[in-house]
């Protein structure tokens, strides 16, 4: 029975994952870390972990306890800060893992040095500035605004839509980063503008071993979790989605893997959007860890997590899906909080329309 670390496991995402591969029908063991307390009470566990941040020069020796104290044969680390650290010092963790390489991850973190990355190498990719200075902001509104009546203002670095806006002004832009810079600790340098992108998001989560693609499945992002409390509009995380093939989807997807890996291994989870004309751009790639409703194909029967693991473990697939579009393109998701989830399929909902 694999004994498996699940790190950052207070968070929805890891929630998501464990149970994910609670559908596998392994005998799978979970043990997790996390940084407060109060994150380690939902989650079921064996085993309940405190350790440091990254930042701690004592996180490498807490988790290697752990790792001893439990007998784990795997770690999975969930949060980005931990995704990257742990792949820069994979040799000093005392259990395997399945992670991308170091630079590939480095990269995908940046999304501005990310978005230039992917234009160099041909991916489709919305027009992008890097907002270093208030005279930054002023050219970068005066060009992009040329695409869109609007621009896309967000943050650099972090994940669920951190720090982002669509503005139409240089005084919205400034104000939105003046907020930041006195309550959050970003300021100008750590905000990119890109071309605001009107069309359907996506989602297309893929799972990769030693340079070929194992599977991969595209889902729409269709409502998002309190999106209408964000000043953005939407958040990273849907209340409701939907299974999508489409060809143009797929292409992206391994065109953006591929930009950011000469051999990709592991999880990469690339996120697009249609710009005007209805053409998916990359926007980032959260590369080494699972999207936070990972949960969703598997209950669909497309287990990517436990796969992740098996491979991880070094152990032969009981069977390959397609590469693509291995689930049916009608398969909703609705979840929402304190209100649990719900697989559906197009045209059974339970609602009589009147």
């Amino acid at each position: 029975m694999p004994k498996v670390l699940i790190t950052g496991a207070g968070g929805s995402a890891a929630y998501n994952f464990r149970d994910a591969l609670s559908q596998a029908g392994r005998d799978y063991r979970f043990v997790g870390t996390d940084v407060k307390p109060y994150h380690l009470e939902l989650i079921d566990l064996e085993g309940r972990y405190l350790v440091p941040p990254v930042s701690d020069p004592g996180y490498v020796d807490a988790m290697n306890k752990v790792i001893e104290a439990e007998s784990i044969d795997f770690v999975h680390p969930q949060p980005d800060v931990e995704v990257g650290f742990l792949a820069t010092n994979r040799d000093k963790l005392a259990a395997p893992t399945f992670l991308p390489d170091a630079e590939a991850i480095a990269l995908c973190h940046d999304k501005m040095e990310f978005n230039a990355h992917l234009a160099a190498k041909g991916v489709s990719v919305p027009q992008a500035r890097h907002i270093a200075s208030q005279d930054d902001l002023r050219s970068a509104l005066k060009d992009l605004l040329e695409i869109n009546p609007r621009v896309w203002l967000r943050a650099i670095r972090g994940a669920g839509s951190r720090g982002s806006l669509p503005i139409d002004s240089y005084y919205q832009g400034d104000a939105w980063i003046d907020y930041w810079r006195s309550f959050r600790g970003l300021d100008y340098g750590d905000f990119m503008a890109s071309e605001f992108l009107p069309g359907h998001e996506f989602a297309w989560q893929s799972l990769w071993y030693e340079g070929e693609l194992i599977t991969s499945q595209a889902r729409m992002r269709i409502e998002y979790i309190f999106g209408n409390l964000t000043p953005s509009g939407q958040s990273s995380s849907p209340s409701v989605a939907k299974t999508v093939n489409r060809d143009d989807v797929n292409e992206a997807g391994v065109g953006a893997v591929r930009a950011v890996s000469a051999k990709p291994h592991g999880v990469y989870c690339v996120d697009m959007k249609e710009n005007a004309q209805g053409v998916p751009m990359v926007t980032e790639i959260n590369v080494g860890r699972f999207f936070t409703t990972s949960n969703f194909f598997a209950h669909a029967g497309l287990n990517m997590p436990d796969m992740y693991l098996q491979l991880g473990l070094g152990k032969e697939l009981d069977s390959k899906p397609a590469q693509f579009n291995p689930l049916s393109d009608d398969l909703y998701w609705v979840r929402m909080i304190d209100m649990g989830y719900k697989l559906v399929k197009e045209g059974e909902w339970s609602a009589i329309n009147h």
